[in-house]
């Protein structure tokens, strides 16, 4: 069984709900049986490369708040993520062009170090506010989970596996999909959003017990 999770790492839903989906398939008896793929989505496309704007005015901006009031939300969002055992240091926090570091969760998928680098770059981000849209910042963290610095560096000045996002984006519309975290079962079964641990066990135990 397939379940593939359309994700950005700058969106603090996608790590809560990922947490999330962990603790349910460590509980599923067919677990073992699971593969799981991550695919790209970028919550903000248009976001310039090399430029990186604060999170809370942006999200004021994008939700009509005022910045106490985005930055109350921030403050909500760490307690929920306290909750799944998740240290989320979202004061100061800045976004920025994602493109880049999903090219690397591409390369990473082809060596199979993806689930590694996807939780290293969404701790480095929210946990340790590391920069994870600049080449230096990006190729450390590829590097620490396993990658190859010439592959990852090759990869970074070129535009390789830039189709690859878009298609992921692409397919990821054709399902319906129109914010993240998104996860489908074997293209046959999808929820949306961080949901709690009981949901996504039921959508594990429906698509298992209706395979074949």
């Amino acid at each position: 069984m397939r379940v593939e999770i359309w994700s950005d790492v700058v969106c603090p839903w996608c790590y809560l709900g990922k947490r999330q989906f962990e603790t349910a398939l460590t509980s599923f008896e067919h677990g073992d049986d699971v593969e799981v793929v991550y695919r790209s989505f970028e919550l903000d496309p248009s976001a310039p490369k090399d430029e990186t704007t604060s999170t809370v005015e942006r999200l004021a901006s994008k939700y009509g708040m005022t910045v106490d009031q985005a930055a109350t939300a921030q403050e909500q969002m760490q307690e929920r993520a306290a909750l799944q055992g998740l240290d989320f240091n979202l004061a100061g926090l800045r976004s920025g062009n994602t493109r880049d570091a999903h090219r690397l969760l591409q390369l990473a998928g082809e060596r199979g170090r993806q689930p590694e680098l996807v939780e290293r770059l969404h701790r480095a981000y929210f946990s340790e506010q590391r920069s994870i849209f600049d080449a230096g910042s990006l190729t450390e963290l590829a590097v620490e989970v396993g990658l190859d610095p010439t592959e990852v560096q090759q990869v970074l000045e070129s535009e390789e596996y830039d189709d690859a996002v878009a298609e992921d984006e692409a397919t990821a519309a054709s399902l319906g999909a129109n914010g993240v975290p998104f996860f489908v079962v074997d293209r046959r079964y999808a929820m949306s959003g961080a949901q709690p641990e009981a949901a996504m066990t039921q959508l594990l135990d429906r698509a298992w017990s209706e395979t074949g």
